[in-house]
C-alpha cells in the first residue's frame, strides 16, 4: 500500500474568445492531479494546475517535465496524509517556483484525505448548499458585444459588476460605464473594473480623474506590477480605490507579503490561488491583509470546475461578505459537469448534481 500522483493534461475550449489587455485565448490547457492508494485506486483525490499564459511565474516551456518529477517524487516518498504535514510535504516535493503545481497538489491531498468526493472542506456551501456572492464578469470586446454582455447579467440578477478594461478605446470603456450609470445608482448596481496592468505612469492619473465620474468600487492592477513608488502613490490618491491582484503574484514569503501590503496600503486585494501557490498561500494573504484594515476576495483564475469547487469551498471558510469572483463555471464547451450552478448572482453547490467527467479527456476518476 501506497500513495501514487499521476497527471493528465486537458485542453479547455472557450465558448468564445476570451480577451484581456494580454491578448485573446480561444483555448486553455489545464493539468489534473490524481492523487490515490494503489491499494485502493477507486478513492482519488483530485487536484487542478493551470498556469495562465503569460501571468503565471510557473508557464515556463518545461512545466510538464517539473509536473512529471514531482508527481514521481511524490509516489516514491511513501506518505501518510495528515492536515499538519500537507504544508510540510508541498515545501519539500514542489518548493515555490511552480505556485499551480502547489495549488494542484495541495488540492488533491485535501480531496484525497476528505475521501476523493470533491468536498475539501466540510462547510455550509458544500453540505448545506448556502450560497456565495459572486460578481458577473464582463469580457473585453466591441462595444456592442460589451454592452449586450451587461444586458445579459443585468438580467440575470447581478447587483455586482466587473468589466475588463484596457484592449479598447478607452471613450467606448467610459461610455459602457456610462450607460450602465444612466440606469443604475451606484447604491443600485456595484461597479469593478480591472486593467490587467493596462494603464501607463503617463496616462493613469487621467484616466483614473475620468473613471471616478462613474463611482466605481474598485479597479484592479491599473498598471504593470513592480512598479512601487507609483503605485504607492495611486494607493493613496487614487480617486477610485485600488485593488492589487498581479502585483501579489510572486511572493511567498509572510514578512514580505505583509511588508507589500503596508507599504502600498491598498484599498483591497483580489487573491487567486492558482497564481498565489494555494490555500495556505492564500490564507497568508488573508491575514496579513485583515490585520492592516484592506479588504479582500478571492477570483478564479479560469480553472475547470474542479479548481473552481475547490477555491468556492475554500472562500466559504471565511465570513467576506463582498461578492466573489467565482462565475466562470460556464466559460468552457468541453468543462467537467459538477454540482456548481449559478442562481442570480450566486454560486451554490446543488446536492441535485452529480460529477461527470465524459465530457473531458480525463480518464480513470
Amino acid at each position: 500500500m501506497a500513495l501514487k500522483a499521476q497527471y493528465q493534461a486537458h485542453i479547455l475550449q472557450f465558448r468564445f474568445e476570451a480577451k484581456t489587455s494580454r491578448g485573446a485565448m480561444a483555448d486553455r490547457i489545464s493539468w489534473f492531479i490524481r492523487i490515490f492508494d494503489d491499494a485502493n485506486p477507486a478513492i482519488c483525490g483530485l487536484g487542478e494546475c493551470g498556469p495562465l499564459q503569460g501571468l503565471s511565474i510557473d508557464d515556463q516551456p518545461d512545466f510538464e517535465v517539473k509536473l512529471r518529477q514531482i508527481c514521481q517524487e511524490f509516489s516514491e516518498m511513501d506518505l501518510e496524509i495528515f492536515a499538519w504535514n500537507i504544508p510540510i510535504i508541498l515545501e519539500q516535493v514542489v518548493g515555490h517556483r511552480w505556485p499551480s503545481i502547489r495549488f494542484g497538489l495541495e488540492m488533491a491531498m485535501l480531496d484525497y484525505m476528505q475521501g476523493g468526493n470533491r468536498v475539501l472542506f466540510a462547510n455550509d456551501f458544500a453540505l448545506k448548499q448556502k450560497p456565495i456572492a459572486i460578481n458577473g464578469l464582463i469580457w473585453m470586446g466591441s462595444h456592442e458585444v460589451m454592452l449586450a454582455q451587461v444586458e445579459e447579467k443585468l438580467q440575470a440578477g447581478f447587483d455586482t459588476i466587473k468589466l475588463k478594461i484596457g484592449a479598447i478605446d478607452f471613450e467606448q470603456e467610459c461610455a459602457i460605464l456610462r450607460h450602465i450609470r444612466a440606469r443604475f445608482s451606484a447604491q443600485q448596481i456595484t461597479l469593478r473594473v480591472d486593467a490587467n496592468g493596462a494603464f501607463t505612469p503617463q496616462n493613469v492619473q487621467t484616466k483614473l480623474e475620468h473613471l471616478a465620474e462613474f463611482e466605481l468600487h474598485s479597479i484592479e492592477q491599473p498598471i504593470q506590477p513592480r512598479q512601487f513608488e507609483l503605485m504607492s502613490h495611486l494607493c493613496h490618491t487614487s480617486p477610485v480605490p485600488i485593488a492589487l491582484d498581479e502585483e501579489l503574484i510572486g511572493q511567498f514569503d509572510y514578512a514580505q507579503k505583509r511588508q507589500l501590503l503596508k507599504n502600498l496600503n491598498p484599498s483591497y486585494v483580489v487573491l487567486k490561488p492558482t497564481l498565489l501557490g494555494g490555500f495556505v498561500q492564500t490564507q497568508e494573504w488573508i491575514e496579513s491583509a485583515e490585520r492592516l484594515g484592506i479588504g479582500w476576495w478571492i477570483t478564479s483564475a479560469l480553472e475547470s470546475n474542479v479548481g473552481l469547487n475547490a477555491i468556492a469551498q475554500f472562500t466559504a471558510q471565511f465570513d467576506n461578505p463582498l461578492p466573489q469572483g467565482l462565475g466562470t463555471g460556464h466559460l468552457y464547451h468541453n468543462n467537467v459537469e459538477s454540482p456548481l450552478e449559478v442562481v442570480r448572482s450566486q454560486l451554490r453547490y446543488s446536492q441535485a448534481k452529480n460529477w461527470d467527467y465524459s465530457n473531458t479527456s480525463l480518464t480513470g476518476i
